[in-house]
């Protein structure tokens, strides 16, 4: 689903299919880095709390009200994909703009 929003907003393949490599690519940003790992720590939340460092990096670059809203979509976003899971939704039927209109990763990169 997201894959299809962020091509449709524009979003370079490239940076696409690294994103499983983003620690160790070029191609995002502190901020995106920042988010992505927060995303991790909150998404593997049985491996323990979110730690400190990763916390502190992300509200070096987040402020208050970014922060805030970062962590209310993954957690929405971590809540779909388990109800989706439990219900055994069927994934690829979705299309861009479905439910609104496409977002580009560029608005969450500010710096």
């Amino acid at each position: 689903m997201h894959w299809r929003d962020a091509r449709a907003a524009g979003e370079p393949e490239q940076r696409l299919y690294m994103l499983d490599s983003w620690r160790e690519s070029t191609l995002y940003s502190e901020r995106e880095q920042a988010a992505l790992e927060l995303c991790e720590a909150i998404t593997m939340i049985t491996n323990g709390h979110v730690a400190d460092e990763v916390w502190e990096r992300a509200r070096a670059v987040f402020d208050e009200h970014e922060l805030s809203q970062l962590v209310v979509a993954i957690t929405a976003i971590n809540a779909w994909n388990r109800l989706n899971i439990t219900t055994r939704l069927e994934p690829g039927h979705y299309e861009p703009g479905q439910f609104g209109p496409p977002t580009s990763a560029a608005s969450l990169d500010r710096s």
